[in-house]
């Protein structure tokens, strides 16, 4: 397992920030760098399972470790949605269960910094370290306008 960082900053609010990483209606849109039509089933409250799926409705169950609103999300990722079925062995045999993603927005001056930081697998590191650096660009775009 490898864990990856990520930092931009934005010139905008922490709760711009927040509602454009969390929104239903945003969230679909930054989010396209890693699979066109995903979506996220949640309230993003800590303790809430969450069922990221892609058009397909395939997908990943996780569960918020943690949600201070326009602070911090710590998510961690338990199994995976294949065909509608919830399956939690395929991430133990995968290695990556476990694996968590953060997000911390601090305040910089009416500006906002985020930084991102995931786990990732030796498998996906280098296609995660490309998109990445594009879903963050949508949620600075969205986050200025």
């Amino acid at each position: 397992m490898k864990q990856l960082t990520f930092n931009i900053t934005i010139n905008a609010p922490r709760e711009k920030v927040w509602n454009v990483l969390w929104g239903d209606e945003t969230y679909p849109e930054w989010t396209r760098a890693f699979s066109e039509g995903s979506r996220a089933e949640t309230d993003w409250k800590k303790g809430s399972k969450v069922r990221f799926v892609d058009s397909n409705g395939d997908g990943m169950i996780s569960g918020i470790s943690d949600a201070i609103p326009n602070e911090y999300m710590e998510i961690t990722h338990e199994g995976t949605i294949m065909n509608g079925k919830e399956d939690y062995s395929a991430a133990e045999a995968g290695g990556w269960a476990g694996a968590k993603e953060t997000y911390t927005l601090k305040d910089a001056g009416g500006k906002t910094e985020l930084h991102i930081y995931t786990d990732i697998t030796d498998e996906y590191s280098e296609m995660f370290s490309s998109m990445w650096p594009k879903a963050l660009d949508a949620v600075k775009q969205l986050s200025e306008n």
